[in-house]
């Protein structure tokens, strides 16, 4: 394992002094075997991997965090700023390298890296430089951790998962894309300030595509275990369903004005795959909204990725939740896998 250049050489000549400062056990056992090290790795050293970084060291969710991307003197200087704040938090090894043998026996894998869209670039032509930087990146990640759980972030995340999932040759639950999970917690934010309650009390979901395609499941609403849209159709009270489609249009157009605003997102997204990475690491079989093949769900037949309410666990996907859909919602989703499989088709892989 490695050590930073400060770690326990103070003595002369650079003299190890663990041994010195510690007296051992007497008839010590070892270390139990079924002791549990946990190790992520985060591939992109950019704003969405720093703050998943920094959101996962506060956390304590890993024994060791690895950071990985190709400026070597920014991730040293990230990788030492972190570590300078060792005293304030739990204790985790932080190593940082350009080499991605450093990400070795990772039980998740965070990527966050990606090509940034340049004016007037096409989608289509970003996704082709996307591709050719995953082709990179997957296989080097399935070389020293042929076991990890791959946990796709950078955008377009759909696409990106699929990908990734082809790359590397993984049974499909252990590829996940952060998708939706982020859009379901602004949605349920909107809600519950619309309601004027705690965001946690709100269930509410937002399905399909990472973006302008995405599917907002009205029908499965509840607010403290009320279903919304029931309780007013029987108490007979209007509402009006552009009401509704203007808050769906709220959480598209989130991401785009923090963009505007502040150049880019970060803090959320950090707080949304930490929360991920906690659900898997801890065998929480909690429910996400995440990126899943979702082939054979709803009446879809392509091999796409799209988000649906699944559990999570240590194997990755655990199952897929059996959330009724009205039709117009099922054909929303349907809808928004064509969207999706149209551009795969493009990418020729």
């Amino acid at each position: 394992m490695h050590k930073s250049p400060s770690g326990s050489t103070l003595g002369p000549g650079g003299l190890d002094l663990t041994q010195a400062f510690f007296k051992p056990i007497t008839n010590a056992a070892p270390p139990s075997p079924t002791k549990r090290h946990n190790k992520i790795s985060v591939i992109g050293a950019g704003n969405v991997g720093m703050a998943i970084a920094q959101t996962i060291l506060t956390q304590d969710l890993t024994e060791e965090l690895v950071l990985v991307d190709t400026n070597a003197d920014k991730l040293r200087g990230e990788m030492l700023d972190l570590q300078h704040a060792a005293a304030f938090l739990p204790r985790t090894k932080i190593h940082a390298s350009v080499d991605y043998s450093v990400t070795v026996g990772s039980d998740i894998c965070i990527v966050t890296a990606g090509a940034r869209q340049i004016a007037g670039e096409s989608r289509l032509n970003l996704l082709q430089r996307n591709l050719k930087l995953f082709r990179g990146i997957i296989p080097l990640l399935v070389r020293f951790s042929p076991d990890t759980i791959l946990l796709i972030v950078s955008n377009p995340v759909d696409v990106l998962t699929y990908v990734a999932w082809k790359l590397s040759g993984f049974p499909s639950n252990r590829v996940i894309g952060s998708g939706t999970n982020l859009d379901s917690s602004r949605f349920r934010f909107l809600i519950a300030d619309h309601l004027d309650v705690n965001a946690q009390d709100v269930q509410a979901y937002i399905v399909g595509e990472h973006g302008d395609s995405s599917v907002a499941l009205w029908s499965s609403i509840s607010i403290g275990g009320v279903p919304v849209l029931s309780f007013l159709e029987n108490q007979q009270i209007a509402y009006e369903k552009e009401t509704l489609e203007n808050i769906h249009k709220t959480v598209i157009d989130s991401a785009y004005e923090v963009i505007k605003l502040k150049g880019y997102t970060s803090w959320a997204i950090g707080y949304s795959v930490a929360n991920l990475a906690r659900s898997i690491l801890r065998d929480q079989r909690k429910i996400h909204p995440v990126s899943v093949l979702a082939k054979g769900f709803y009446g879809i037949d392509g091999e796409v990725f799209l988000s649906l309410p699944a559990q999570l666990g240590r194997g990755g996907i655990l199952g897929v939740t059996n959330v009724h859909l009205n039709e117009e919602e099922t054909q929303r989703l349907r809808d928004s896998a064509k969207t999706i499989l149209e551009v795969q088709s493009q990418l020729g892989i």
